[in-house]
């Protein structure tokens, strides 16, 4: 799979993960288009890597098919990276009572659902491009989180969304095995994504030190350097990547 002359769609692409993933695109000669509510930061984005933005909400068909059309009008549509994605903290039962059901149900939707409605229609599309000379016509990659393994205290939305996220990597993979698309996900462990630089410096310290090594938060462009690898490398494929520098999370 080349990057160079090849469109990417990338959602939750104005900030954090996605941003870096698509800066990683341009410098490799891509094509973005970035998927996005955050509307004043994606279109100043877009506009610095002269890629195309799209206001989207990932859990709407329209506004997901709106994307991909953009994504086809640019050139030949190679490669989706999901990154959009919400991660509440609330616990099962709580001294105000139980979860609220609409603060679940809101992060499955956008977390699980969304990402399963781009994969969909991106790998319709893609299906329809002509095979280069592996076969291959695309590549998926999909975010989940340690939290899918290792989920913490207040975080029962949001691991389950992301196990699912894992666990629907290769069931989709051999999907789509007949159209010569790949699938991947990349589970992050603590990352300087824009929730996390919020907190305070002695909280994301703590934080980075509870990572084995290197003894530090990730950064932005380590997720993107990865997905690069997974873009180039064509026998990655229905397989989830934990990038954690070796944590393994603790109840809180």
């Amino acid at each position: 799979m080349q990057i160079q002359d090849n469109v990417f769609i990338i959602t939750g692409g104005a900030s954090g993960l996605g941003a870096a993933t698509a800066r990683m695109i341009v410098e490799a000669g891509g094509k973005v288009v970035l998927a996005d509510v955050q509307v004043e930061a994606g279109e100043a984005l877009a506009a610095e890597l002269k890629g195309k933005f799209v206001k989207c909400d990932v859990t709407l068909e329209a506004d997901g098919q709106a994307v991909v059309a953009a994504a086809v009008a640019l050139g030949t549509l190679r490669g989706l990276v999901n990154c959009a994605g919400v991660a509440p903290a609330v616990k099962t039962v709580g001294k105000d009572g139980p979860h609220p059901l609409e603060v679940f149900q809101r992060t499955v939707n956008i977390n699980l659902v969304g990402t399963f409605n781009m994969a969909r229609l991106a790998a319709d599309a893609m299906g329809k491009t002509a095979a280069m000379d592996s076969g291959e016509r695309g590549i998926i990659i999909n975010t989940a989180s340690v939290a899918a393994f290792d989920g913490q205290i207040g975080q029962a939305a949001y691991a389950s969304s992301k196990a699912a996220v894992a666990g629907m990597t290769l069931p989709m993979a051999r999907d789509l095995a007949r159209s010569g698309v790949r699938v991947m996900t990349i589970a992050p462990g603590i990352f300087e994504t824009p929730m996390l630089m919020g907190m305070p410096e002695e909280v994301r310290g703590a934080l980075g030190n509870m990572v084995p090594f290197p003894q530090r938060l990730g950064r932005p462009a380590e997720y993107a350097h990865l997905a690069r690898a997974i873009i180039e490398n064509v026998m990655l494929n229905g397989e989830t990547i934990r990038l954690d520098g070796a944590i393994r999370m603790q109840p809180k």
